[in-house]
């Protein structure tokens, strides 16, 4: 990540919620909205994650500010108090980066229940959480989402059944909001990240006695990229000068899927 006097200032006196910011991608996203002005709502349920976030973004010069607030997005009492209190405490929300994941890997006739149902809670119905509470706020500035999907909403992807349709689900919700508020002033876009070098790249675990050629279709022509490379794919989302992109997928994957 470089420090805020190589970037712009595209986030000077704006706010940003960056959900599942503890860690990978989402901490790098909250590093470089706030390395470009902007006042950052860090969000995650792993409490030592986010003090590793803060001591990282306070490393970069010329910020602008960060705070750590820790909760699950699936809870659906702390989502609309999140946004109530990044609203109340600072007069106003622009940004909402939907970044919390995770990842499940299974064989699809072996996988259980309960994985399904944790994997689809915090992937797509806690993306959609933070939508919906967030949503009037936004469209009182003229703000803008960014969902983070997958390549796996994209193209099939073996072992990861409910992480591939919860991140289809993503994009799916993606459109939709696109198109229900743009009228209105809202963007929302999401991006589609693939062969990033993450924690939740550590969750994908072959199960046992399966084909493993069948990773290769996963994997991108040059190599694996930090999560500075998706966060900088956000930023420019969440920024003006995207202002005429809505409803978009934009694929960081280095051509895996070309």
């Amino acid at each position: 990540m470089s420090d805020g006097a190589d970037l712009g200032r595209r986030f000077d006196g704006k706010v940003a919620v960056v959900t599942g910011a503890g860690s990978g991608i989402g901490r790098a996203t909250a590093a470089r909205l706030a390395a470009e002005g902007a006042h950052v709502i860090a969000v995650d349920i792993d409490r030592a994650g986010l003090a590793a976030t803060a001591r990282f973004v306070d490393h970069i010069d010329g910020i602008g500010s960060i705070d750590i607030v820790e909760g699950d997005v699936t809870d659906r009492q702390f989502v609309p108090a999140l946004v109530a209190r990044a609203v109340d405490g600072h007069g106003r929300l622009d940004v909402l980066a939907n970044v919390a994941g995770i990842l499940r890997t299974a064989i699809t006739h072996e996988s259980s229940l309960e994985e399904w149902d944790r994997v689809l809670a915090v992937n797509l119905t806690g993306t959609f959480l933070c939508c919906r509470a967030a949503i009037p706020a936004l469209l009182a500035t003229g703000g803008t989402i960014v969902n983070v999907a997958s390549t796996a909403a994209l193209a099939g992807s073996p072992w990861a059944a409910a992480y591939s349709a919860s991140k289809g689900g993503v994009l799916a919700l993606t459109r939709t909001i696109a198109v229900e508020y743009g009228r209105q002033g809202l963007r929302c876009n999401c991006v589609c990240p693939g062969s990033i070098d993450t924690p939740i790249t550590e969750d994908f675990v072959l199960p046992d006695g399966v084909d493993t050629r069948l990773v290769q279709r996963m994997m991108a022509l040059d190599r694996p990229r930090g999560p500075e490379t998706v966060a900088a794919a956000i930023a420019f989302l969440a920024s003006g000068d995207a202002a005429h992109i809505n409803g978009e997928d934009v694929r960081v994957d280095g051509a895996t899927l070309s």
